[in-house]
């Protein structure tokens, strides 16, 4: 993947930042992208939940140059709390932010530093969804 266009922001994880995050890449990327931007808001709140609110995140999202593919990545300080794929409960009020990924994503992962970790995501930026 060749990125053409980026958006870097480093913040703190707060759930303020969380819409502000959804526009200023909505903004990015010039209209609507609301797979993207769902994304990116689950991706931030398991910081929140998993690692704790104020953590200091960076967010990445580019495009490849052919503008088929956008990729989401979201950075922290914590390589141990790791985001799982879980089954939630139907009658669960959390945990299904990484189910919600993983449905609107054509890949996700996770890269681990010494010191921080990566979760990613690819889509498509034609609106395809992947098969499942």
């Amino acid at each position: 993947m060749i990125p053409t266009t980026h958006l870097l922001v480093e913040l703190l994880a707060t759930p303020a930042s969380v819409p502000e995050l959804r526009r200023a890449v909505r903004q990015h990327l010039g209209g609507p992208c609301a797979d993207v931007q769902l994304c990116v808001s689950e991706l931030l709140t398991n910081v929140i939940t998993h690692v704790g609110e104020g953590t200091p995140v960076t967010l990445r999202v580019s495009e490849t140059r052919d503008r088929r593919t956008t990729r989401v990545e979201v950075t922290d300080p914590d390589p141990r709390a790791l985001p799982v794929h879980l089954k939630a409960a139907d009658d669960a009020e959390s945990g299904r932010g990484m189910a919600l990924l993983a449905a609107v994503s054509l890949r996700w992962g996770i890269q681990q530093g010494a010191d921080s970790k990566t979760v990613w995501c690819e889509l498509s930026s034609s609106g395809d969804r992947p098969e499942w």
